[in-house]
């Protein structure tokens, strides 16, 4: 396969249940940027990244405020673009499980968009702040939804952090 097209492109489907996990622009260094370019099945790769930048400072703005600032932007659409199930805001990036309302892109502009101009806002800086693209993945099955929900749920502790890092619908 080419690698410049061995992603997979996004599906979206209203109605459907997505796992997305989106980048802030400066946590993506050279080993995040070596993963990416690699010819690894994607579901290896997003594990390789999540887990490094679980504990790199890179990019790492979300802190006190911030977390609190990303949280409102997210509810303030939720039950509009998308119905929210659970949310955990790391350092420098986010994982969210929705049930999709609107078009994807839809979804992902006004988050990414909203949030960078309010965080920037907040944090006295300007320039961009999210990475380029973001992970996404159709939920098959219950098992698999169960699955996803554990993984964000727990992701903040596995990663030593306090869990009010986690919203969740039936937290």
């Amino acid at each position: 396969m080419n690698k410049k097209h061995n992603k997979l492109p996004h599906i979206s489907l209203k109605g459907h249940y997505q796992f997305v996990t989106f980048r802030t622009y400066d946590s993506v260094d050279t080993y995040v940027q070596n993963i990416q370019n690699s010819n690894e099945i994607e579901k290896i790769k997003q594990y390789k990244i999540d887990t490094y930048l679980d504990t790199s400072l890179n990019g790492a703005y979300f802190y006190d405020e911030a977390i609190d600032i990303m949280i409102d932007v997210i509810l303030e659409e939720d039950e509009n673009l998308y119905d929210m199930e659970i949310v955990a805001i790391m350092p420098n990036h986010v994982h969210m499980l929705f049930k999709q309302n609107s078009d994807m892109s839809q979804i992902m502009k006004y988050l990414r968009a909203k949030s960078a101009i309010e965080i920037n806002r907040y944090l006295k800086r300007d320039g961009k702040f999210w990475a380029d693209g973001y992970f996404d993945k159709l939920i098959r099955d219950e098992k698999h939804f169960e699955t996803v929900y554990n993984y964000i749920k727990n992701n903040p502790i596995k990663a030593g952090l306090q869990d009010e890092r986690v919203f969740g619908k039936y937290e």
